[in-house]
């Protein structure tokens, strides 16, 4: 054996562990296989819904409940809810709140974020303690539900937004991400005379629009699938929340929205098709919002989570 040989044998780079080789092509198979299933696993009973909502009542009664494959469609189901009455009023509180709801969040998290962010900010080091505190402890149910009740905010939209409005774990995502920007442009611009609410808007703000787009996204989604305030400080049931209607008719299989009773009693509408519609319409919003967001994600979350 030449020398040569022996010396490239000795700088031969070591044998890469079992889970850095590259797979074969059984377990690229395996793991094509499981991810097909888990698709089917989410999609099929999304295609069901969709299907049973749109489908002719006679159809729904010959399957005998839920409608794998469509056998005619209709959009009565869709133009009833929306034609008046409690679930078009539902749409229009849920739309509400989530916009109204996700402008405060947004506006209260930033402002918090970037004071927390800066490491002169007066207190910063205490406030940022005492937030994280209340991640892991919490007052409870019942003194919240007494201090709602104190403020006079039961059976008001308010109760719908306040308790819920701010989200420790947003606020450090933000933060991190806020502390990931170069100090240099904020300096020079407090040197050219801005000061932190200009240097918040016309830097930071722009620099941090993926980060930005996602809280955004999770505080919206939050609001819009809410209905746990709704169930426990609200009585009046014309200011229910569309969440709180579909559980009204899913958990009550006899109930129906207000307006489409007689419908129903004389054999127009299904039950089922409406409550399937009223999930079709809950599921919109999201499924439409996610997609536009989505590409923010992996630069919004990680960086964020992992700065600061």
């Amino acid at each position: 054996m030449s020398l040569n040989t022996q010396l490239i044998r000795s700088l031969k780079a070591p044998a890469r562990p079992v889970w850095e080789e590259a797979p074969s092509r059984a377990g690229l198979s395996a793991k094509s296989g499981f991810l097909v299933l888990c698709c089917l696993g989410v999609l099929a009973p999304l295609w069901i819904v969709i299907v049973t909502s749109l489908s002719p009542k006679p159809v729904i009664d010959r399957a005998g409940g839920l409608v794998v494959l469509p056998q005619g469609i209709t959009f009565v189901n869709y133009t009833e809810l929306l034609s008046g009455g409690q679930v078009s009023r539902a749409i229009l509180v849920s739309l509400g709140v989530t916009l109204v709801g996700t402008v405060f969040s947004m506006a209260v998290s930033v402002l918090a974020a970037y004071g927390l962010s800066r490491p002169g900010s007066l207190g910063h080091r205490f406030l940022l303690m005492a937030l994280m505190a209340t991640m892991f402890f919490g007052a409870g149910l019942i003194p919240t539900y007494l201090l709602v009740q104190s403020l006079g905010l039961t059976d008001t939209y308010l109760s719908l937004i306040l308790p819920s409005a701010v989200s420790v774990f947003n606020i450090l995502v933000l933060r991190g991400f806020f502390m990931g920007i170069s100090p240099e442009l904020t300096e020079s611009a407090r040197i050219d005379g801005a000061g932190d609410l200009r240097i918040l808007l016309t830097i930071i703000m722009p620099l941090s629009r993926a980060v930005l787009a996602v809280i955004s996204l999770f505080y919206a989604v939050g609001y819009w699938s809410a209905w746990f305030n709704a169930s426990i400080y609200l009585t009046d049931q014309d200011m229910m929340p569309l969440q709180n209607v579909l559980i009204q008719l899913v958990q009550k299989n006899t109930a129906t929205p207000t307006g489409l009773q007689q419908a129903v009693r004389t054999g127009e509408l299904s039950t089922l098709g409406l409550q399937m519609a009223v999930m079709v319409l809950a599921l919109i919003p999201v499924a439409v919002a996610s997609p536009l967001v989505q590409r923010h994600f992996k630069k919004g979350m990680l960086t964020g989570a992992v700065k600061g």
